[in-house]
């Protein structure tokens, strides 16, 4: 996958100030988040459901869940209850930023799935990365033409850039299959292959032999394999090892230490291909950090993202993401209206956090049409 097509321009108009106009769709692998909101960017309505996983579930019950959380943002948004499978009345703009919509054909399947709703006249589905992308880039950046590159490292790992004709670099980034590396998933199964071999005498020394047990309440490897390996602890749960993988490298440990340099390499080489293939690497040009990883505030991580960036593409700005995604939907949703700056603005001040006192901002706040919701990368960790 690399470099999409451009896209129509946006009509112009909208509906009138006070009528939903927008739904905004954030649908992770663990939670959702859905707003309603007037074409002039103000939230009506919104409301939060549990994780979109159709590939567990199925495509059906994936959106009969997230349906459900349409409703409440609708009930929210007017006051009137929706009966279970009842009609709703359409938006102009459905725009779902989703988990699990990691190739085009799945992008197509979610989106018939979402316009047999009948929720709104138009319905764009994208990967859930574009809501991260499309909610770090501020009105510096060219907030009605926006372009950048973010790297999402959480669970997993992706990267996607925009253009302002709405052209697209990404990647497939479904796990080792499609060439990835990393993500708290990744990082944790390193760990334990790493703390295993040590234990038993066939890789290098490591402390996390002995802390990734303990995490546990256990005292040895094999105790901790024997654990997962029966389900006495829910393998879910191995992404608990992720932050101690983070705090041994920290302590100096080689072997995490080693981990954590390649995590940052991971981070560098998906923004640079994807800075290229959008032809911004000669042109300042923001790289948005996010997800639970990225945004944790690790300093040897940081520290390794911002140094191969000033090496690899010089005129990268490096920033941590930490609006909520659905801003990023929201956003997108008004930018198929053709909303204006103060629709963006209108949006970001709803979604956007407070920044805590002693974060230093690179941007302005919202008053004065900019961000307030990121921060230079090795700032110290995003709120949650």
């Amino acid at each position: 996958m690399g470099l999409s097509e451009p896209r129509p321009a946006a009509p112009s108009g909208g509906p009138a100030p006070g009528v939903p106009a927008v739904l905004a769709v954030d649908a992770g692998n663990s939670k959702t988040d859905v707003a309603l909101l007037a074409a002039d960017g103000t939230v009506l309505g919104a409301a939060r459901g549990g994780g979109f996983r159709p590939p567990v579930v199925g495509v059906a019950a994936a959106v009969d869940a997230l349906a459900e959380t349409v409703a409440r943002a609708h009930a929210d948004a007017t006051g009137d209850a929706v009966a279970p499978g009842g009609s709703l009345p359409p938006v102009r703009q459905v725009m779902a930023c989703l988990a699990n919509a990691d190739l085009p054909v799945e992008e197509e399947q979610l989106a018939a799935a979402l316009t047999g709703r009948g929720w709104g006249d138009e319905v764009t589905v994208q990967n859930d990365t574009f809501a991260i992308l499309r909610a770090g880039l501020t009105e510096d950046d060219g907030d009605g033409a926006p372009r950048g590159v973010a790297v999402v490292c959480g669970a997993g790992i992706n990267c996607a850039g925009l253009l302002p004709d709405g052209r697209t670099a990404r990647f497939p980034a479904i796990g080792r299959l499609s060439g990835d590396w990393g993500g708290g998933g990744g990082l944790s199964e390193e760990a334990l292959w790493h703390a295993a071999r040590a234990e038993d005498g066939r890789g290098e020394p490591t402390r996390l032999r002995t802390a990734l047990p303990a995490h546990f309440g256990l005292d040895s490897m094999y105790a901790l394999i024997e654990a997962l390996h029966l389900g006495r602890i829910p393998y879910a749960r191995r992404l608990e090892l992720t932050p101690v993988l983070f705090r041994v490298a920290a302590e100096g440990d080689a072997v995490a230490d080693s981990l954590v340099a390649r995590m940052a390499e991971e981070v560098v080489t998906m923004a640079v291909v994807a800075l290229r293939r959008l032809d911004l690497l000669g042109r300042p040009a923001p790289v948005l950090l996010g997800g639970s990883i990225l945004a944790a505030g690790h300093p040897l991580l940081d520290d390794r993202i911002t140094g191969l960036l000033a090496r690899r593409a010089p005129l990268a700005v490096p920033r941590v993401v930490r609006a909520r995604p659905v801003l990023g939907a929201a956003l997108l949703g008004l930018d198929a209206l053709g909303a204006g700056p103060e629709a963006h603005r209108t949006a970001r001040r709803h979604f956007e956090p407070a920044a805590p006192s002693g974060v230093p901002r690179d941007v302005p706040g919202p008053a004065s049409g900019g961000a307030g919701r990121t921060r230079p990368v090795g700032t110290g960790p995003a709120p949650d």
